[in-house]
């Protein structure tokens, strides 16, 4: 059964049992969702969504349109939409390729000179005027960006939690929202690479999550959406925790629930929730439109964070 189908059965517009020719069923269940999305288009019109971009949804070609598509349509709907993305993998494929060795302290790249080379020409070279390519394609107004345009992205340097030198690795210190509002108001997509600058004008490979944090809380965002490889938040037993409030959210991280890969992620919305984000929201970016189906329509599909 299709999502849409389901909705409408949920709501009783589409009986159960319904027998109906199956394109019939689905053409009912798309108009379902679209009816059902329609409220929710007309409150975040003019809204600004941030969404980091990675993982399986960078990778495979029918998820980057579909990602593309999706962005195009946002934006089409009246949402000033940011993007932030990531790109480990390739930069790990580029790495190998120039015979260099990817290392990494607790889930963190060492960021040698000459490592930061390639992650800029990968992150700031490659995926991101791939990205905005693929989003104009699908009639979309992107624009490629990294911390050096306009100095936008102020970073210093981050050491491992063991005090572990990582090298030129950043941590977001301040974001300047000048360049990334006056994109938005002319009906731009600012497309982010996550490279910081420092005080002395070095580049910083950044953790793409972080900087999206950082951006949705400097433009007081409406929302967070950060895009995995897990179906959301999920409890010990593997069910998926839809909403979780702060304390909630702190709770499950006390008590195991939340371990692991999941945590950093789940802190990141949650410093963004501090910093007057209205809500956060943890998506599957394996399965095709996860992120219309988890913000336009009323039961969601992922996990949601809210203060």
């Amino acid at each position: 059964m299709t999502v849409a189908r389901a909705s409408c059965e949920k709501r009783g517009m589409i009986p159960a049992v319904a027998r109906l020719p199956d394109l019939l069923q689905d053409a009912l269940g798309k108009a379902c969702v679209l009816t059902e999305a329609l409220p929710w288009i007309s409150r975040f019109a003019g809204k600004t969504f941030v969404i980091k971009y990675g993982g399986a949804a960078m990778k495979e070609p029918g998820l980057r349109e579909d990602f593309a598509r999706d962005v195009a349509l946002l934006s089409y709907v009246g949402i000033r939409v940011v993007v932030v993305h990531g790109g480990g993998p390739q930069i790990d494929a580029m790495l190998e390729r120039l015979g260099l060795v990817p290392r990494k302290v607790l889930g963190m790249r060492v960021t040698d000179p000459a490592t930061m080379e390639v992650v800029e020409m990968v992150l700031a070279g490659r995926i991101n005027q791939e990205l905005c390519e693929l989003i104009n394609a699908h009639g979309g107004r992107a624009v490629g960006l990294s911390g050096h345009d306009a100095g936008f992205l102020r970073c210093e340097v981050l050491r491992a939690e063991g005090g572990e030198d990582l090298g030129l690795v950043g941590t977001p210190r301040l974001v300047e929202p000048a360049l990334l509002r006056t994109l938005d108001e002319g009906g731009f997509i600012p497309v982010i690479a996550p490279i910081g600058v420092d005080g002395d004008g070095r580049s910083l490979n950044v953790n793409a999550d972080l900087v999206a944090g950082a951006v949705a809380s400097a433009l007081g965002a409406e929302k967070l959406v950060l895009l995995t490889d897990v179906a959301g938040v999920l409890d010990k037993s593997g069910a998926l925790l839809g909403s979780l409030d702060a304390a909630q959210a702190e709770a499950a991280i006390s008590g195991g629930d939340i371990a692991g890969g999941m945590i950093p992620k789940v802190r990141c919305c949650l410093e963004a929730l501090s910093k007057g984000v209205k809500s956060a929201h943890i998506v599957d970016g394996r399965q095709p439109h996860t992120m219309l189906l988890e913000i336009f329509t009323d039961r969601g599909i992922g996990t949601q964070l809210r203060a």
